[in-house]
């Protein structure tokens, strides 16, 4: 399909999941935009098929004159550290980039699908609704879900959301994190430590409604997740602008994510419960869970876009087709 299409945060998690997915649906012709470095996340990139990639300091350079070949950009690179505490790096970087490539795409007519964030919903006593009317009543808990929500503000001000689309990630786990640290999935860490049958250590609850292990996430595979960002892009939907959650829509316990791990590995279940450190539970979400309506809606004429993969069948294929081969996706 001769359609150039850019990427950024091409090697990371969700944009390399992303361009597998697009490779697979037959979208080749791709620009990658992200910053390599010294790590491993160009192993994300092996076997993908692409044109190029290049800096994302370079790509507003490599823009001009383009404004005929671009069909669409995927804009996920961000920082997503959610304990990253340069407020200015954040707002350089998560909010006036985004803002900068949203104006070129709004003004070339080109599709412009973005990363926001569940981390924009706060601590969740308003809710996990993606209705645009209601943004402004959001409290973010970090610095880095209100780089998200500045991107957001900025849309509906601008009165632009509808010619945008903004997904709002909750929990994706899955291939092609092993370069994140601090901030990978439970599966992989629990992988990294617990692989022999070893204890799992789950924060003990600060909060009576939830027992140990008992609170709980809105859980999403990686491969459902790229599969829901790239329906923005198909010709029925094309037209489809707004904040949309990216979520199963289906809460998971910690527990319930241990258990399916152990069951993964062949092992018994073996969970040990410690202290949350105090840091975090200031900003500590106990619940989370995506209202999906208004996502189904739109796509229920189209199944395959709403076809989630349950967490056991997930946590089962990650852990037994990616982590125990140390393979990607």
């Amino acid at each position: 399909m001769k359609r150039k299409i850019v990427v950024t945060g091409a090697s990371g998690m969700i944009g390399s999941c992303l361009v597998r997915h697009l490779n697979d649906l037959g979208f080749t012709d791709l620009l990658l935009v992200d910053d390599l470095k010294c790590g491993e996340k160009w192993k994300n990139l092996v076997g993908k098929q692409f044109n190029d990639i290049i800096s994302k300091h370079a790509l507003f350079d490599w823009l001009k004159g383009k404004e005929s070949e671009v069909d669409a950009i995927f804009h996920l690179g961000a920082c997503s550290d959610t304990v990253e505490k340069n407020a200015d790096y954040l707002i350089q970087n998560n909010f006036h980039y985004t803002i900068q490539l949203a104006e070129w795409a709004l003004n070339h007519g080109k599709r412009f699908i973005y990363a926001s964030s569940a981390a924009t919903y706060g601590d969740g006593s308003l809710g996990f609704n993606d209705d645009e009317s209601s943004l402004e009543t959001l409290r973010p808990l970090n610095m880095y879900g209100y780089s998200k929500h500045l991107v957001d503000l900025w849309m509906k001000r601008q009165n632009v959301l509808k010619q945008v689309v903004g997904l709002k990630y909750f929990n994706v786990f899955g291939p092609n994190e092993y370069h994140k640290g601090r901030m990978a999935s439970m599966v992989l860490k629990m992988m990294e430590k617990s692989h022999d049958g070893s204890a799992v250590h789950l924060f003990k609850s600060t909060d009576a409604k939830y027992s140990d292990g008992g609170q709980m996430r809105d859980f999403i595979y990686v491969k459902d997740a790229v599969k829901m960002t790239a329906a923005f892009l198909d010709p029925k939907f094309r037209n489809v602008g707004g904040i949309y959650n990216v979520g199963l829509g289906t809460p998971t316990t910690w527990n319930f994510l241990a258990d399916a791990f152990f069951k993964a590995i062949q092992k018994k279940t073996n969970i040990a419960y410690i202290d949350m450190p105090a840091d975090l539970a200031k900003q500590y979400q106990q619940f989370t869970c995506a209202s999906m309506d208004k996502f189904h809606k739109i796509f229920s004429q189209d199944s395959k876009y709403i076809q989630m993969t349950p967490i056991q069948d997930a946590v089962r294929e990650y852990v037994q087709d990616y982590l125990v081969r140390s393979d990607r996706w």
